[in-house]
């Protein structure tokens, strides 16, 4: 109701995350239910964790057979390198359905804090891993989720460099952009800078308000707004 009444878009999912956090995940069957329960907003990614083999590949063919329109994966909480050739038997059916893998990026709030961070290590959302499968499956379509810090630059020149990688900004509000990430999406990544807002942790409200207020050209705020995502979620109309 939220979305619909802002007449947003929202890309849903969960995070099987079993291997590496130790916690029963929430099923990718709710997800896709509750897509099919509110089509005009909501758009279902799956998420199978990694570490699973062969049976996590039979999983992803099995969601991508139900609807899904991409996968979700979270290098710290599922605790795997995405540049393991162990993977790519999963991000080969992701590829070949012409689907999105979307890996989470940068710091997490998950565990921050904590003693130890919860055990959650952050060494695995460096970006620079997912530059190889980048290189490894250049026709798979991949997101950079959020603004990467510490590793901002690397981030962008990943997706300067490599056709099928964005950058979705969600995570962080737009106040805290660091200038190298705004002077990115005004100039060369204009066309591969997406619109998230990773609510609830942050409304859309919020974001976009603070959006507002960033020095962002006119002609670039709808492409980030709405385009970009449209054209590489194959949404039309």
């Amino acid at each position: 109701d939220y979305y619909r009444q802002r007449k947003l878009l929202a890309v849903v999912f969960t995070v099987d995350d079993e291997a590496g956090m130790g916690r029963r995940r929430l099923g990718n069957g709710e997800v896709l239910e509750v897509a099919r329960a509110n089509p005009d907003v909501l758009i279902p990614f799956g998420s199978v964790d990694p570490h699973k083999g062969k049976l996590g590949v039979r999983e992803a063919q099995e969601l991508i057979e139900a609807g899904v329109r991409g996968f979700k994966f979270h290098p710290n909480t599922q605790a795997f390198w995405p540049n393991d050739h162990a993977f790519f038997p999963l991000y080969d059916v992701i590829a070949q359905a012409g689907l999105i893998a979307l890996f989470h990026s940068g710091t997490t709030g998950i565990g921050a804090g904590m003693p130890g961070g919860g055990g959650v290590r952050l060494k695995y959302s460096n970006p620079m891993v997912v530059d190889d499968v980048a290189a490894e499956f250049p026709g798979l379509d991949i997101i950079l989720a959020h603004p990467s810090f510490p590793w901002q630059e690397e981030a962008l020149a990943i997706a300067v460099h490599k056709p099928n990688v964005y950058i979705d900004l969600s995570g962080w509000s737009p106040k805290y952009f660091p200038e190298i990430l705004v002077q990115y999406t005004n100039t060369r990544l204009r066309d591969k800078m997406l619109f998230g807002s990773d609510y609830p942790l942050i409304t859309p409200d919020r974001w976009l308000a603070d959006f507002e207020k960033l020095a962002i050209r006119d002609e670039v705020r709808p492409l980030v707004l709405k385009e970009n995502a449209a054209r590489l979620l194959k949404l039309g109309g």
